[in-house]
């Protein structure tokens, strides 16, 4: 049984692996200051002897004198209604936070990995992302806090491995949906799905052309844990995606016709620095973890939206 701690292990992709963690007999502990989390997310791993849930933010030290073999680093909020809210802590996550966990791993002697982004390839110039592009970023734009955030934390990561002989990892996710998801979210799976149920128009930011990629939360969590299991030798960067590609009006159709819902589109002006391409090329997680994702959009939005479903009609019982 080994010990883990998950940052972030209280918010939707944190939760799920959590969950996965504690299905394989592991120890479990979930570190997160619930701005994005939510206990209702781990409402029944509470009551698991195997799991412990820790208030805390990781801009503050933390340390556990049982120790850690693995450490998964999920906390920062992801979406931009999120990260731009208090766009400074969300640089003091992805730094401190980083230096905090990798310390920790440090003292005890834990391998580490760090939920990095597609979004530090920034609205890129090559299509589809390969981890060696090298990203087209504004440093100064309104995503820029999440953004060289999470570059600077992988630079970490890499300085950690080379001068303290850490073991580290660094997993790529690109756009990822599924249960746990925050009605607040504000990401597009979520807007739209949201919107669709309550029959209230789709609002699309630009034409709605742009392109994502949409891995389903158990894929990407089982990416995770691959990465995870791998040698020391092996750090990465690796994509972690699903690379079927859709433009934003085909979710959008999508969307409107598995909730048969008589929403209308509606199209607003794009935000700055919005990508208007993202596909992950995951031949290395292919080759290297032996994984693909199983789970394609429309079968992952019909597991999606029953839980959005139940979410709408508790929020009305209130």
């Amino acid at each position: 049984m080994k010990r883990i701690l998950v940052t972030g292990g209280s918010g939707f992709i944190g939760s799920h692996l959590c969950r996965d963690l504690i299905k394989s007999e592991n120890n479990v502990v979930a570190l997160d200051n619930n701005f994005t989390g939510s206990l209702n997310n781990i409402a029944d791993l509470l009551k698991n002897e195997n799991f412990e849930f820790v208030g805390h933010d990781v801009v503050n030290p933390y340390f556990n004198e049982k120790g850690f073999d693995e450490i998964y680093n999920l906390a920062c909020p992801a979406s931009p209604i999120h990260y731009q809210f208090n766009s400074i802590r969300t640089v003091k996550t992805n730094v401190l936070g980083s230096m905090n966990m990798l310390g920790l791993a440090k003292q005890s002697e834990a391998k580490i990995l760090q939920a990095s982004t597609s979004e530090i390839y920034g609205d890129p110039e090559v299509h589809p992302q390969t981890e060696d592009y090298k990203g087209n970023v504004n440093t100064v734009g309104p995503r820029a806090c999440y953004d060289e955030g999470k570059r600077l934390a992988e630079t970490l990561f890499y300085e950690y491995r080379r001068v303290h002989r850490l073991d580290t990892k660094l997993a790529r996710i690109f756009n990822t949906y599924g249960p746990n998801m925050a009605l607040n979210d504000g990401r597009v799976v979520s807007n739209f799905i949201i919107q669709a149920l309550k029959n209230e128009p789709i609002t699309i930011y630009g034409d709605g052309s742009q392109t994502r990629s949409f891995c389903y939360v158990s894929d990407l969590v089982e990416g995770l844990e691959k990465l995870m299991a791998k040698p020391k030798e092996f750090m990465g960067p690796v994509n972690l995606g699903n690379p079927g590609e859709f433009t934003i009006k085909q979710l959008a159709e999508t969307v409107i016709d598995l909730t048969n819902s008589s929403s209308n589109i509606e199209y607003h002006a794009l935000p700055e620095d919005d990508p208007t391409q993202r596909k992950p090329d995951i031949s290395i997680a292919k080759k290297e973890l032996n994984w693909y994702p199983k789970i394609q959009l429309e079968e992952g939005l019909k597991l999606t939206i029953p839980y959005f479903e139940e979410k709408l009609k508790n929020q009305q019982l209130k």
